[in-house]
């Protein structure tokens, strides 16, 4: 399930997702398994909001594949859970995988100098993870 569009002015899953389908993902990925009527009421709390809306975005959600819905009952006793198939760290790699794969293909040398000239802020095991991987490339050759 990838993102086809990644909006540069937004920050953390707002690049990803619209702000409601952030909290609601956000949400189910906190909680797990949730009814829309649960989601709702987390999210009413903080911001005024209808359960239709909800309701229709949790669905665009589960057609996009990134929410799987489950309904047990009928009629009047029919209730739908709803889940991520993946969980937050796994969609994440993989939306940055794919971010960083396709930047890799078309620009690979200013990828490359703009990882190394900003490697004063980044956290210190992975730097080290990167000069073992270096190492590695370096016996191989």
């Amino acid at each position: 399930m990838r993102i086809k569009k990644i909006n540069m002015d937004e920050e953390g899953l707002n690049r990803f997702f619209g702000s409601l389908e952030a909290k609601i993902m956000d949400i189910i990925w906190a909680k797990g398994r949730v009814t829309i009527k649960e989601v709702h009421e987390m999210i009413d709390d903080e911001t005024p909001i209808s359960k239709n809306a909800v309701m229709t975005v949790m669905t665009r959600l589960v057609e996009k594949e990134y929410l799987i819905r489950e309904s047990t009952g009928k009629g009047r006793s029919k209730v739908s859970h709803f889940y991520s198939p993946q969980t937050k760290e796994e969609f994440i790699t993989e939306q940055t995988r794919a971010v960083t794969d396709s930047l890799f293909a078309d620009f690979g040398t200013f990828l490359v100098k703009n990882l190394i000239d900003n490697l004063d802020s980044a956290d210190p095991d992975l730097i080290k993870q990167l000069e073992l991987k270096l190492k590695e490339m370096r016996r191989d050759e």
